[in-house]
């Protein structure tokens, strides 16, 4: 499942393409939907914004559409009229005269005026976006000890959009990883040394995941493993998806749980320290 980083990746390619020039035609497969195609057909988007891993394509004329990706939901940009080989289903088509924005297999998108937005089930609901750059260390740090999170389990909170927008599965035992924290541990039982350290994790490896193309292994270990012939499924992660590998801090392997009903990978040996093992 796509995360903060890879929607916004997309967003970002998405507002290249199609805030040039005015909409030349739309499609949208749901029928309930369908109206607004004349309604948003010549019509000039503002941008494209995102919260987490919901999308907000934003026209002229106020309305929005909104999409999640949720598992399986996929864009492509393409040139105009350029559709992919492909056996996923077309949910929404934005065209110009140059480009298509083409959103393939999501069932969540709706059209939303800007009092709607306010109103929103996820929009409107959502924690501070980890990729925005207004969030804070300090704000994070916040969250974490205030009562309504500090005693939830981090394996949960962590994917929680509520509690911070745009974290998801490999992000979440990379934080934990980096922080130096147990996957069993609640931020009520972490010392003040991990709960900043968690804090400064959740923002700097989200950003360096966009950055990057969703890499949050260590930058100066990656030009090294690179140089040493390594692909980039082996040098991606600090232990995500490396179960049985060694750690590159100790050596101990890495191993796999699951908890919070997603797998879950850490190191048995740094994440049992009050420190962290990869940023002082």
């Amino acid at each position: 499942m796509p995360e903060g980083p890879e929607i916004r990746r997309a967003a970002d390619e998405v507002e290249r393409a199609i805030t040039r020039e005015p909409v030349q035609d739309i499609f949208f497969a749901f029928e309930h939907l369908k109206p607004y195609e004349d309604k948003l057909r010549g019509d000039r988007i503002l941008n494209v914004q995102t919260r987490g891993k919901g999308m907000l394509i934003r026209f002229a004329c106020q309305l929005n559409i909104y999409s999640h990706n949720q598992l399986y939901g996929i864009w492509y940009v393409r040139k105009a009229y350029d559709f992919p080989q492909t056996k996923r289903q077309l949910r929404l088509a934005i065209h110009n005269s140059q480009k298509s924005a083409l959103l393939y297999s999501a069932s969540d998108i709706e059209v939303l005026r800007e009092d709607e937005l306010m109103q929103h089930p996820f929009w409107s609901q959502v924690g501070p976006d980890v990729l925005d750059s207004a969030v804070s260390v300090e704000q994070v740090v916040a969250r974490l000890l205030d009562p309504r999170f500090h005693r939830r389990g981090l394996v949960s909170l962590l994917l929680d959009q509520k509690f911070l927008c745009g974290l998801g599965n490999y992000l979440r035992s990379e934080v934990l990883f980096v922080a130096g924290v147990h996957p069993s541990l609640r931020p009520v039982d972490c010392t003040p040394e991990q709960i900043t350290g968690l804090a400064e994790a959740a923002i700097a490896l989200a950003r360096q995941s966009y950055t990057t193309g969703g890499i949050t292994n260590d930058l100066a270990r990656v030009a090294q493993l690179k140089q040493q012939g390594l692909s980039r499924g082996q040098y991606r992660f600090h232990v995500f998806n490396r179960d049985g590998q060694p750690c590159w801090v100790c050596q101990t392997p890495i191993e796999k749980d699951t908890l919070g009903g997603r797998r879950i990978y850490y190191c048995p040996v740094c994440q049992s320290k009050g420190v962290s093992p990869v940023f002082d």
